[in-house]
């Protein structure tokens, strides 16, 4: 049942749209990253971190911690400004973003910044890696819950499909897969590229709990994720329809803007109509 109040809903909201504002500043200030994968996942970061979560910046390695794992780390603008947001280092630090010698490259490095589980580069690695650290708390007797953010274009990545015979046959209810589902990638869609036709049924028929939901609506969010919690003993995934780009009306849904530079006079039309 949703519990989200409305001031819950418009503090999330106000803080939706300051982190699409910290992404537009690293990208133009760097000169390059991806915009288009970052900017569709906010809502699904934002109810994660201010909302679900359970971690402390103060303490990053607690044995304790609720695991986030961003699979698709080029979507790291996003990530690094909610764990600046969050305290986990300088705000200062994100106006280094993919300069030399920075803590904050293109794919995050695990061993530089605080808060990261999982270094990244290569996509399709994340479902795994959950599974690691759902069967390590199952083994430690630990009781936080790990999830995994995955784009869609990732799903063709065939470790992922591994991964999800794998989390079935051991029963992980600890582990919840958000698929970001905002149907484009990096040189077209992904009827185009690599279809992937009705992916709640194939993901079902890994014996997964599978439930779609309003990516950007954060009482649909949060429904999702609870719903995937009343199944015990299978994951869960949330596939999150999503617009790539989101926010930002001449990004929206273009695959030019998976990975194309904000210059100058994207940047001030882009931070105008976050103004509005």
């Amino acid at each position: 049942m949703n519990t989200l109040t409305a001031n819950d809903i418009d503090f999330l909201k106000k803080k939706a749209k300051q982190l699409r504002r910290m992404i537009l500043d690293m990208l133009h200030l760097a000169g390059s990253g991806h915009p288009g994968g970052s900017l569709s996942a906010v809502e699904i970061l934002t109810l994660l971190y201010y909302r679900e979560l359970r971690v402390d910046s103060s303490l990053p390695e607690c044995p304790d911690r609720d695991r986030f794992i961003l699979s698709k780390g080029h979507a790291c603008p996003l990530l690094y400004a909610i764990l600046a947001d969050k305290g986990f280092f300088p705000q200062s630090e994100l106006k280094t973003f993919r300069q030399f010698h920075s803590i904050l490259q293109g794919h995050p490095d695990k061993n530089k910044v605080p808060g990261v589980e999982i270094s990244s580069g290569s996509l399709g690695m994340g479902i795994s890696f959950g599974i690691g650290t759902s069967l390590g708390a199952r083994m430690n007797g630990k009781a936080y819950h790990s999830y995994v953010l995955t784009g869609c274009g990732e799903l063709n990545e065939g470790q992922n499909w591994e991964a999800f015979m794998s989390a079935a046959k051991y029963g992980l209810d600890t582990l919840t897969v958000i698929i970001d589902y905002n149907k484009v990638q990096l040189d077209g869609t992904n009827d185009e590229i690599m279809p992937l036709g009705n992916l709640a049924a194939k993901i079902r028929a890994f014996d997964w709990n599978v439930v779609e939901c309003d990516g950007h609506d954060f009482a649909s969010i949060e429904e999702a994720l609870e719903h995937t919690r009343k199944h015990p003993g299978r994951p869960g995934a949330v596939i999150a329809h999503t617009v790539k780009g989101k926010g930002i009306s001449f990004m929206e849904g273009k695959s030019e803007w998976h990975g194309k530079t904000v210059d100058d006079t994207a940047y001030e039309k882009a931070m105008k109509e976050l103004e509005e």
